[in-house]
This record gives structure tokens, sequence and C-alpha cells, in this order.
């Protein structure tokens, strides 16, 4: 039996093996109406589904369901590409990997529409994920054994939601073709499509900053609680907080409208120049609750400079903040 959705930008389809055997039918019914009567339903007996006279009645034990029912053939579906430029095939994991490390980064319904998604870019042989809200950026790369002609789309955020749903922390693989106009995944029982965003990505690498002096590595969770325990005096409009770096020390203070303050110091070791800088503190607690490793590595220009936040002894992470006026 196989399931088919859509919303004429994205469509899913799955399948699923059944007990008995049956006419090859189509019918269409409402999602959620069948999704909520299934999961009503117990766990453990069959489901018997019968389609008659437009009518589609789903039963078990005394439990029976009857539901209105369209054509198939009236039902909107996606147009596959006849072609597809590039093909690639990774673990589930490490696509799911690279989503996870870069998503929160997406813009959302900003008129820049194609900053709301992602750009995934084949070069070499390495896939790489950025994304952007023109606030920060997030780049991560992971290492193929294929090889590539450069290769950039971008994949809209819904999607890359969807996507981080159903992929799975193991190693089967997902196969991801691009064509002009859309990206087919598939994996396991599933195959998804899913148009593109048209438009021309920001470039990455000149927002990216090089050669930054002014740098220390630091505990995630260390930073990540000192940050999390700050934001609680700043103000639902304004998430500001300003951060004093100076040789052995980085103070975190924050306030709000009614002079209320939090302030927290850690220990660093640091030799670079004194800077004092203020963030967006969402900003920052969106990658270290993201990342997975021990230590950040933070490093700095001045003042007005973005701050670029990455993994010690990996060059396949990184994570740009622009600052913002204290």
């Amino acid at each position: 039996m196989s399931f088919l959705s859509t919303d004429t930008e994205v469509q899913i389809t799955t399948h699923a093996e059944i007990g008995s055997g049956a006419d090859v039918t189509g019918t269409t019914v409402a999602a959620r109406k069948l999704l909520d009567i299934l999961r009503a339903l117990p766990e453990s007996g069959d489901v018997t589904m019968t389609l008659l006279n437009k009518r589609l009645t789903v039963q078990t034990g005394k439990s029976r369901f009857a539901l209105q029912t369209l054509a198939a053939e009236e039902f909107p579906t996606v147009q596959q590409a006849e072609s597809y430029n590039a093909s690639v095939t990774l673990p589930q994991k490490t696509l799911k990997h690279l989503f996870n490390m870069v998503h929160f980064s997406m813009a959302q319904q900003d008129i820049r529409y194609y900053l709301n998604g992602l750009l995934l870019v084949l070069d070499g042989n390495n896939v790489i994920a950025v994304a952007t809200d023109g606030h920060r950026l997030a780049f991560c790369q992971v290492a193929t054994e294929q090889t590539f002609e450069r290769q950039e789309v971008i994949i809209p955020r819904k999607t890359i939601i969807e996507l981080q749903r159903l992929l799975e922390e193991n190693d089967e693989p997902v196969q991801l073709d691009i064509a002009a106009n859309q990206v087919k995944l598939t994996f396991a029982d599933i195959e998804l499509i899913s148009k593109l965003v048209e438009g021309k990505f920001p470039d990455y690498t000149r927002v990216i900053p090089k050669g930054y002096k002014n740098d220390f590595t630091i505990g995630r969770d260390e930073l990540l609680r000192s940050l999390q325990r700050a934001a609680i005096m700043t103000s639902d409009k304004f998430k500001g907080v300003r951060c004093i770096i100076t040789p052995g020390s980085m103070k975190i203070s924050s306030t709000n409208a009614d002079q209320e303050e939090a302030v927290e110091e850690l220990e660093i070791d640091y030799g670079g120049d004194s800077v004092d800088i203020g963030f967006n503190v969402t900003y920052l607690l969106d990658v270290l609750n993201n990342l997975k490793c021990e230590q950040v590595n933070i490093a700095l220009g001045d003042s007005n400079s973005s701050a670029l936040i990455s993994i010690p002894d990996n060059a396949d992470f990184k994570y740009v903040v622009m600052p913002m006026r204290i």
C-alpha cells in the first residue's frame, strides 16, 4: 500500500506491506482524519480498509469509521523531473547531522525569500550546508567518496524541517537527486520531492571571517549555562547581552527596562586584546544547544566585527554571529 501527500511544493510518498492482497486501486481521503483514527485505534489487532461507493471504511474489532473520498485522478501531484543534474548518496545520520548543524540559522518569512531555506552545495568531494537569516550564518560540511562538479540549490525551510523529522540516526543510505527546479530524496520506504527556492544565496565564503587573532577556547556547557542565566534578565523585545573579554576573563551581563541586572564571570585562557561586544543571546544559545562538542572556540575582531564560533581542531563547522549595539 502506498500513501502520497502533498501541498504542491513538497510531496511525500511512503510504502507499507499489507497483510492481504487487493486489486490495484486508489482514492483520496482527508489525511488528518485518517491519521487521527489510526492513532486512536488499539495498537494490537488488524485494521481493515474497504473502498466502496466513494467511501473508505476503516474497521477493527467493533470500531468502524466511514470517510468520504475523492477520485485519485483529481489529486494534485508534483511533476517529477525528467532528469537530474547530480546525485549523492549519504548515510541518513550524516545528512541529518548536516541539517541539524545549520537549520537554526534559516530565516522565517523573510522578504529575501532566498534566505527562507538551506543552501546545499556539492563541491569536489564535499557536501556543504549553509543557512543564514542576515544576522548569523551557520556552515557545515562532510566529505564523501564521490566527486562533484560544483552545484548549489536552496531547499525550502519546511522541507528541511520535515527531513529532520523523517531521517533516522542510522547508516542506512539516503539518495539525494538534484534537478534544475526540484530535489528528490529516497530513503527507507520514503520518497520526498520538493521544489527549490529560486534566487541567489549570499556568498558565504565572504561572510566567514579569517585571520582573527583574538580567540579562546571555553567549555560549551559552561558557556551555555552562563548565557541561559544571563538571558533571564533580558526583555522579550531586547535580547542583548554584553560580553567583555579581557586576559583571563569573560564577563557576561544583561539588563532590562526595570533596571534589573545579571552578571556572569568566567575564567578563560586568553591573552589577546580587550573586547567589549554585544550579542543577541538567542543566537548564541541556538548554536550552543545544537552543538554536541565539549568545547567551542570563539574568535573575535573588535566590538563592531562579527564573531566566529567553531569546534576546536575541526574545520567542518563554522558559525558567524553579528554584534549588536548594547
